[in-house]
């Protein structure tokens, strides 16, 4: 029989027509509005399943169908509950709808469509709330995941894995709209996405609202991350939201919820000093699906190879006096040091030719292993333990991963880096937040290396200890707070609290609220006043994050004592989520059609609607199966299928090794220095090859000269250093003031080059500049002014001894 309609790779038809998403943004909260259309052109009943990715802190709060003219709003039960209320629904043939939180991981949920009869359509809503998490530059993040890559689930772990339908992120067979509504009382400057936007367009003179669209034919091969960006900084805020009329005065849906939004402000004189110790450890997923590029094109340079790159510059950025280590891991785990060492020019040597050297070739992604190891080494005295952790994200033991950090939180801050897209929010959030530390994402053509430096800045920056937030409230009014305790406070980054606000006062009466800490050793402190009366026209959405907020702490409380107590938070989360409306890992949405009276007859057959994945995905798990045997994935005289959960996905050839193809791999942008780069670069790479060691790739200008750079923060007068200056030796030695060294005159070359043509750069090599001009004031040079004027006159740019900071 010839099958019409949308099919999988089976030939079997997808009852997913398309997937409608509207985004209301208000300043840096969003209310996203998903319509998902189905449609069975069967000839028996079906039921769909979906498993898709959502943002791991999202607040789900609504889930709907309509059926014709009926639509059946879903009430939130507990999951078994409701699992068993679905079954008995579709066996004695009544239409139900199922979505439920995947108890691995929180940014994985999936939807039951059952018994759908023959011909017949259902449009499904789904609702979310979630905060836009603020970037380095200010901007708002929002991310709406669309690609999800099945998760390694290491042997041992807890729970079932998760069970993904996937297919080539080419190959979705069913459509995306997307647009966004953006309003806030300060003007909105721009919005960036990494996929094709319709121009914005305003909606009134003051720019203060905004709409935006998804450019049509979106292929799916990429997650859609909008940043928005307002004209003026940020500010500290209050929200204060009226209850539910229909709730019980004294809960959390009946009475009033604060939002509070915090920037804490640290003194300049403070932050101008960065920290000059530190116990720094690098973890780097090398697992194989790191050889393929972030934005799943075709573009050369891999994850693995833009790792390197930034591992490269986070050496050469270490202060003096720090300590350091570098893990690598993937079905096992690697690390450079036995423990912790100085860092020196002797180890920081040792460490960039390890470096170098690392390929995407340890298999599957077993993160708990190494940070077990990292842990059960005892922390340095007066060296604040910072941890990096560079990872794709495909793990499927999230919760675990997530409750060893909160273990150890008291003893480290984690950092965490999320690369290429799918990467999982759930999991990279989740490190960050439970270790004090602060997550980045690098997706499409993003280069990694500005958002690890800002990261990098965040751990040099004076710990703060001894965080308190206080409460100054009118009589009668009593607070209780819904989020966990402010661990952790970065300059410029925002601390979100939420606090239920329970009694009766006049609507003119104001609260304050006060942070207290500590700061480099000196007692600090921020306040932010607010009116009591509530806002209009924010729904419940504060409610509802405050809600999500508390029951996420619940559940990670949950874990940490499961088996060990009778079930009491478990029934407080249920509790909690029933109340609220909003989901949780113990409820699910449940809804039933029970108004029409007919029984759907004749058998009804599963359809899995397929999830978009990256291509790496399917490529990668060919070549970690011949990887036990070999490093090299060699070409195969005849193609393979792959199979997840039992579909045929792709066929394909694995033709080079991560080495072989990171030969290739160099990003150079053209200028005047790159012919002497080149020259230098094929000979430093034939002494390698004769030591039998992998092959480099051509390494971009900005970075040929950071690779030179000594642990002092000095650079060597070396032929090295004038081909990156593309300059012949001759003619650096030539221009040499008599007066001055050659250590020293390096060092201003490169300074003057780095300000002269790298200032777009700025960002990934400012922290290493800071050590060179420390470097330079220690050997109290005597003639600064002369050295800048003929070190300008040789690169041929015009800087000043200012401009160096010298």
């Amino acid at each position: 029989m010839q099958r019409c309609g949308l099919l999988t790779v089976q030939k079997e038809p997808v009852p997913l027509k398309s997937i409608e998403v509207q985004l209301e943004v208000k300043d840096h909260v969003a209310t996203v509005v998903s319509t998902l259309i189905y449609e069975n052109k069967e000839d028996k009943p079906i039921e769909a399943v979906f498993v898709f990715p959502l943002p791991g802190d999202a607040a789900v709060c609504h889930f709907s169908a309509k059926i014709g003219q009926t639509e059946i709003v879903a009430d939130v039960k507990e999951k078994q509950e409701a699992r068993e209320e679905y079954d008995d629904a579709l066996s004695s043939g009544q239409q139900a709808f199922l979505l439920e939180e995947s108890e691995q991981s929180p940014d994985i949920f999936s939807l039951k469509v059952g018994s759908l009869p023959p011909g017949e359509s259902a449009s499904i809503r789904l609702e979310y709330v979630i905060e836009l998490s603020v970037q380095a530059d200010d901007g708002l993040r929002f991310c709406l995941p669309a690609v999800l890559n099945p998760r390694y689930q290491p042997q041992g772990s807890e729970g079932a894995s998760v069970q993904v339908t996937s297919v080539p992120a080419s190959q979705v067979p069913y459509t995306l709209s997307f647009s966004a509504r953006v309003s806030s009382p300060r003007p909105i400057s721009k919005v960036e996405s990494s996929c094709s936007l319709d121009p914005l367009q305003y909606l009134n003179t003051e720019q203060t609202q905004a709409t935006v669209k998804l450019a049509a034919g979106h292929k799916f091969d990429r997650d859609v991350e909008l940043l928005i960006y307002y004209k003026d900084a940020h500010q500290p805020t209050a929200v204060v939201e009226a209850g539910q009329a229909s709730a019980k005065p004294g809960t959390l849906m009946g009475d009033p919820v604060v939002m509070l939004s915090l920037y804490p402000e640290f003194p300049q004189a403070v932050m101008s000093s960065l920290a000059s110790c530190g116990e720094f450890v690098f973890l780097l997923d090398r697992s194989g699906s790191m050889d393929f590029s972030t934005d799943n094109s075709e573009r050369q340079e891999t994850c693995i190879g833009s790792a390197r790159d930034t591992l490269l510059l986070l050496l050469k950025s270490l202060p003096m006096g720090c300590y350091f280590n570098i893990y690598s891991f993937g079905s096992t785990y690697e690390h450079i040091f036995p423990k912790s060492v100085e860092y020196s020019q002797k180890t920081m040597e040792e460490a960039v030719k390890k470096v170098e050297q690392m390929t995407a070739n340890l298999g599957g992604t077993e993160i708990l292993m190494p940070l077990n190891h990292i842990y059960s080494q005892p922390c340095i005295p007066s060296q604040p333990r910072q941890l990096f952790v560079f990872t794709d994200g495909e793990v499927g033991n999230t919760h675990q991963v997530i409750n060893l950090v909160k273990k150890n939180s008291a003893s480290h801050r984690c950092f965490s880096f999320g690369i290429g897209e799918g990467a999982s929010s759930a999991l990279i959030n989740g490190l960050a937040k439970e270790g004090g530390g602060h997550a980045q994402f690098i997706t499409g053509t993003e280069r990694m290396q500005p958002k690890v430096m800002q990261s990098l800045r965040f751990a040099l920056q004076p710990v703060v200890s001894d965080i308190s937030v206080t409460w100054d409230l009118p009589k009668g009014v009593s607070v209780t707070v819904l989020s966990p305790p402010i661990s952790t406070i970065f300059q410029g980054q925002r601390s979100l609290v939420y606090a239920q606000l329970t009694g009766q006062s006049s609507e003119a009466a104001e609260g304050c609220v006060t942070v207290k800490y500590n700061l480099a050793g000196h007692p600090s402190q921020n306040q932010l006043t607010f009116n009591l009366k509530p806002a209009e026209d924010t729904g419940l959405t504060v409610h509802r994050l405050g809600a999500r907020t508390l029951i996420r702490s619940l559940e990670m409380e949950e874990r940490e004592v499961r088996g060990q107590q009778d079930g009491r938070l478990k029934e407080e989360v249920v509790k909690l989520s029933v109340q609220s409306g909003v989901s949780s890992s113990f409820t699910a949405f449940i809804a039933v059609n029970r108004d029409d009276g007919k029984t759907i007859q004749g058998p009804m057959v599963q359809r899995n609607v397929p999830a978009p994945a990256m291509a790496s995905f399917y490529a990668v798990k060919k070549c970690n199966r011949r990887s036990q045997r070999s490093a090299v994935c060699h070409s195969s005289p005849q193609p393979e299928e792959l199979s997840n959960a039992g579909v045929p996905l792709l066929r394909l050839w694995c033709k080079e090794s991560s080495s072989l193809r990171s030969q290739r791999s160099a990003v150079c942008r053209s200028s005047p220095q790159d012919k002497a780069m080149q020259d230098f670069s094929s000979t430093r790479i034939s002494n390698i090859s004769e030591r039998n060691e992998p092959q480099l790739p051509l390494k971009h200008p900005l970075l040929q000269l950071v690779s030179l750079q000594q642990a002092s923060g000095s650079w060597l007068l070396h032929p090295a250093l004038a081909a990156a200056l593309g300059k012949t030796s001759k003619e650096v030695e030539k221009s040499k003031p008599a007066s001055v060294n050659k250590e020293v005159w390096a060092t201003i070359l490169a300074l003057i080059w780095l300000h002269g043509f790298k200032m777009d750069a700025k960002e990934e090599w400012e922290l290493l500049a800071m050590k060179a001009v420390s470097w330079l004031r220690a050997q109290k040079v005597p003639c600064v002014t002369e050295c800048v004027e003929a070190g300008s006159a040789l690169l041929g740019c015009s800087v000043q001894k200012d401009a160096l900071g010298l």
